[in-house]
């Protein structure tokens, strides 16, 4: 069977200068789309599959990190505990302090308990225990978490606001709450 060139060659429809040309363009027409990538749509979803999952591995590994960081301060929190605990084993008095909306206490020294009151000493909650730290530990402890931190008081010069109705009363030392 002869290709329709040759046909319509014989035909005398078309001259062979014509079919010259007609080949030559298609020839450059093949090397002008064989330098071109043919857009293939099943690449194109394969490159989209690839990005979306690569962005979930990046959330994935952020995750992963802020929860490694978290466990790390909570390491360098239950150390700083760990080192600088005060002892409160031969305390009979009870130092009442509130742990979210419940009263808790604690039993302390008659000298804990005043250097609670004044700020020198803090209470901690950690692993469900309260610890007595001393103020300079509690403040390292507040900087990584502050939640940890139950009772640390202010230290503060006895001054007296010049409008308080109660200046000339005193607060007795032995009252308690």
């Amino acid at each position: 069977m002869a290709s329709l060139q040759e046909q319509l060659l014989k035909a005398g429809l078309a001259d062979e200068k014509k079919v010259k040309k007609i080949k030559q363009e298609q020839r450059k027409a093949k090397k002008a789309n064989k330098g071109k990538a043919e857009v293939d749509e099943g690449k194109l979803a394969a490159q989209k599959a690839l990005a979306e999952k690569a962005a979930r591995d990046r959330e994935i590994n952020r995750q992963r990190q802020a929860e490694a960081e978290k466990k790390a301060i909570f390491a360098q929190i239950i150390q700083l505990v760990d080192v600088n605990r005060i002892d409160r084993k031969q305390g009979d008095i009870a130092y009442q302090f509130t742990d979210g909306k419940k009263i808790k206490r604690v039993y302390v020294t008659d000298t804990q308990q005043n250097q609670l009151v004044k700020g020198l000493i803090a209470i901690v909650k950690i692993k469900e225990s309260y610890e007595l730290v001393p103020a300079a530990i509690a403040e390292k402890i507040k900087q990584r978490d502050a939640s940890v931190i139950l009772v640390l008081n202010e230290k503060s010069a006895s001054d007296v606001d010049e409008d308080d109705p109660y200046a000339d009363y005193q607060i007795p030392d032995d009252l308690m709450w």
